[in-house]
């Protein structure tokens, strides 16, 4: 009966820290919104192309990084922004970009033979490519695995006592942290109650977010992780415009 009512309690605290982790991303991304808002790009960037997402991204990576160092302060918790175990890392690093090219490749080329090749609303120029490159990256891998890998997972196995296995080494916070990074690519609502998204883009996020989080728990750093998503960014954006400026 012991047994059961733990489960049970563990189970509810899960839930709890999983919103309260929810409704914190939630509001920071309100917050991120509400700061690139503040600045004009007409100049640097007359297209809208990257300058609001740069601005956007580096809000998300400093307050982020705040909540992190908070944590660290008063928890004493640990979110691997060292090197950790290198070797173990690189090679997740290495693995992860020989297998994304090969499917971001194959993507592209099926994409091209159904009509069905991404459309930008910026002109694809100079400047608007080596912009938006940029931003993938050295922004998007900083600031969301900040956000959605290491907070919530560090979160959850402190509040939990413990890494929760799964199946194949891959953990429950894993899982988790997957989840909400994939309905962050999702617009929803509860008042009233909607939901649009991309399916594909919620299925690759949440394989990413799977694949990052074992990375980030295994190697025992963030770093890895986030070399791993602003390398599957570039992949797909650039071999996006490959294809478009060759067809």
């Amino acid at each position: 009966m012991e047994k059961k009512q733990f489960r049970r309690n563990e189970i509810l605290l899960c839930v709890a820290v999983t919103l309260l982790v929810l409704l914190f991303q939630k509001s920071l991304g309100v917050v991120e919104s509400y700061i690139a808002d503040m600045f004009s790009y007409e100049t640097l960037d007359p297209d809208g192309a990257y300058l609001w997402n740069i601005v956007h991204h580096t809000a998300m990576m400093l307050l982020a990084l705040a909540a992190v160092l908070i944590l660290t302060k008063v928890f004493k918790l640990e979110f691997g922004l060292g090197l950790g175990d290198w070797r173990l890392g690189t090679r997740f690093v290495a693995l992860y970009t020989a297998v994304l090219a090969g499917i971001t490749l194959v993507v592209h080329v099926l994409m091209t033979m159904s009509g069905s090749l991404p459309v930008y609303d910026y002109p694809l120029n100079t400047r608007n490519i080596i912009g938006t490159l940029c931003f993938q990256l050295f922004f998007t891998g900083p600031a969301e695995e900040l956000l959605y890998r290491a907070l919530p997972i560090t979160i959850l196995v402190y509040v939990l006592g413990r890494r929760i296995n799964v199946k194949w080494g891959i953990t429950l916070e894993t899982v988790i942290a997957a989840f909400l990074f994939a309905i962050a690519h999702a617009k929803w609502s509860l008042f009233p109650l909607t939901f649009k998204a991309d399916y594909f883009q919620l299925l690759y996020a949440f394989a990413q977010g799977i694949i990052a989080g074992k990375a980030y728990q295994d190697s025992r750093s963030i770093i890895y992780p986030m070399f791993m998503h602003s390398i599957s960014n570039v992949l797909m954006v650039q071999t996006g415009y490959l294809f478009i400026l060759l067809s």
